[in-house]
């Protein structure tokens, strides 16, 4: 008999369900490392900018 259960063997404190964490988590929307960097030095410069006006 083999069973569907994790091979993966889980400690007291998580078997107690004190401790709960996540594998794989999901996020709303996926964005590239590239993106963001690009999409940071654009606010960033949106920032000075704002700042060299006023």
């Amino acid at each position: 008999m083999s069973s569907k259960r994790s091979k993966r063997q889980s400690g007291p404190m998580t078997a107690a369900g004190l401790i709960s964490f996540y594998d794989e988590y999901e996020g709303k929307f996926k964005m590239s490392p590239t993106a963001l960097i690009v999409l940071s030095a654009a606010y960033a410069m949106l920032i000075i900018i704002a700042h060299l006006i006023a």
